[in-house]
């Protein structure tokens, strides 16, 4: 089992100076929605991002993490969307 503080912990650590907020969907700690505004992310596509991601959290994905819904932002994005 997983808990969204692990998740967020886990991505900031990975991506220093990066926004992420991670929310457990279904109370049950298996399905997560995860927002990761990083400029690490700047001139990546969303499938390289989302790669990123799923490298950061390693075997979690696909075993205590049972479904992952991934929105990945640059700084510059992000500010657009406000």
């Amino acid at each position: 089992m997983i808990s969204a503080q692990k998740i967020q912990s886990l991505v900031e650590a990975a991506l220093p100076g990066s926004h992420v907020q991670a929310e457990d969907t279904t109370g049950t700690n298996d399905h997560f929605q995860l927002v990761v505004i990083s400029a690490d992310f700047e001139g990546k596509g969303m499938v390289e991002r989302h790669r990123m991601i799923y490298g950061i959290l390693g075997a979690a994905v696909g075993g205590a993490i049972h479904a992952l819904s991934l929105r990945t932002l640059t700084p510059t994005e992000a500010g657009k969307q406000s």
